[in-house]
């Protein structure tokens, strides 16, 4: 594969692989293979590729990469992979690939998404491309930490947007979830079986419904939210939500340290799962780090509705990196 057709050019293109035996989803924009390229392409020194936060769909990032393929002038590919199991794989394909090997215990566990996603590195990505990493919530963390298990990689840089890299159980919003997540998940599972069955013109009803009071809300969201129609998906992710709680406490400053030349941290202003007080911590820690809070009143999952405004912040953020490649 080479590069995409005039429609895939401003769609994207949606492939389902397994990774580590897990259903995963990748969007791409630009380059479709890294290892391989046409005779008149050239290969990209340079991939933009985005970590999600949780629910790990990638249909969410959608608008946002669009955007961030086309103000970056369609020179870098840009991609998206989606945490292991959030995703509705096609009729040919299972949740778990059907295969004596297990690659790696705990898939869908939170130590299995980092290493879900250095897999994805290793077998698509080859090495000597420089890598921007952008991170989503506890996409956040699973930068951190892949930057950590792998120094070697290539980052050129690292954007922790909204990120919940610490204490997630205390923040306002963890304080709501952590006992559904962690207790009560199991009896979401049942309502959203019997709403599986509904119409998808029903379900995208409701999902509308749920979101009407939004101001411009991005469409693609509408899609994306139904797939958390499916049990297998909701299941994955309140699962993983359930370790969040558990595991996600303290900050990693050794690797912050060690890597702080090469992080954007972004803090939302009124955000319930990584509030200001983080901010103000992390910002007393590493006061030469660049650490910013938001003053455009963006919420947490901004792909909901402000997906341009962030991708052309991120790309002026970027231009004196690019600019000397």
């Amino acid at each position: 594969m080479g590069m995409p057709s005039g429609d895939e050019w401003s769609e994207g293109l949606e492939e389902h692989i397994y990774c580590c035996s897990a259903a995963t989803e990748v969007l791409k924009f630009g380059q479709l293979d890294l290892h391989h390229t046409s005779d008149h392409e050239s290969t990209a020194n340079v991939l933009f590729l985005i970590i999600p936060g949780n629910p790990g769909i990638v249909g969410y990032y959608k608008t946002f990469m669009q955007a961030l393929y086309q103000t970056l002038n369609h020179k870098y590919p840009v991609w998206a992979v989606s945490q292991a199991g959030h995703c509705l794989p096609p009729d040919s394909m299972e949740m778990m690939e059907d295969t004596d090997i297990i690659e790696l215990e705990d898939v869908f566990g939170l130590n299995g998404q980092i290493e879900h996603k250095l897999a994805f590195l290793k077998q698509y990505v080859p090495r000597n491309i420089k890598l921007v990493l952008i991170g989503h919530s506890i996409g956040c963390y699973i930068i951190l930490e892949m930057m950590k298990r792998d120094p070697d990689l290539q980052v050129l840089k690292s954007l922790l947007l909204f990120p919940t890299i610490e204490r997630m159980a205390l923040s306002p919003q963890g304080k709501l979830m952590t006992p559904v997540l962690c207790k009560l998940r199991y009896a979401m599972y049942v309502p959203v079986y019997f709403l599986s069955f509904l119409p998808e013109s029903i379900k995208a009803s409701m999902v509308r419904l749920v979101l009407r009071g939004l101001q411009s809300l991005d469409e693609s969201s509408i899609p994306a939210s139904v797939t958390l129609f499916s049990v297998d998906c909701v299941a994955n992710a309140m699962y993983l939500g359930s370790q969040e709680m558990v595991q996600v406490m303290d900050r990693d400053n050794p690797t912050i340290k060690k890597n702080l030349d090469k992080i954007i941290f972004y803090y939302g202003s009124n955000d319930q799962w990584c509030p200001e007080q983080y901010y103000e911590d992390i910002k007393k820690d590493f006061p030469e780090g660049d650490i910013r809070l938001c003053e455009r009143g963006i919420r947490h999952a901004f792909v909901l509705n402000a997906s341009k405004e962030v991708a052309s912040m991120i790309t002026d953020w970027l231009h004196a990196d690019l600019a000397i490649l």
